[in-house]
Order: C-alpha cells, then sequence, then structure tokens
C-alpha cells in the first residue's frame, strides 16, 4: 500500500472518529441541559462547532487526494 492510499484511511479514520466524539459531545451537552448547567452545556456545543469544522477540514483533505 502506497503513501497516499495509507493517507486516505488515516483521514479516514480521524473523520469517523470526529463524528463519533461530536455524537457523545451532544449525549453530554443535552445531559449537562438536564442537570441545569445550561452554560457548561453552551460552551460543548460550541466546541461540537469547531469539531465539525475539523472534520470538514479533513473531508476536503480526503477529497484533495483524489
Amino acid at each position: 500500500m502506497d503513501f497516499i492510499e495509507k493517507a486516505k484511511m488515516r483521514l479516514e479514520h480521524w473523520i469517523h472518529h470526529n463524528e463519533h466524539h461530536n455524537e457523545e459531545y451532544e449525549m453530554f451537552a443535552d445531559q449537562l441541559d438536564e442537570a441545569g448547567k445550561k452554560n457548561s452545556a453552551k460552551y460543548i456545543r460550541e466546541m461540537m462547532e469547531f469539531t465539525s469544522k475539523s472534520t470538514d477540514c479533513l473531508r476536503n483533505a480526503l477529497k484533495s487526494l483524489e
């Protein structure tokens, strides 16, 4: 397997990893909301936006390898 194929696999893994974390973050933010910690939940959701942006960058990097 050449370097580009390995790079594609790594990027795909990181994309999946980020998506999984965002799912967990959403559940955690919901739990914080339910516990009355709205401000903490807000910060988790803000962080989720950054994670989503980084995932978009990973997707763009993957597309650029095509």
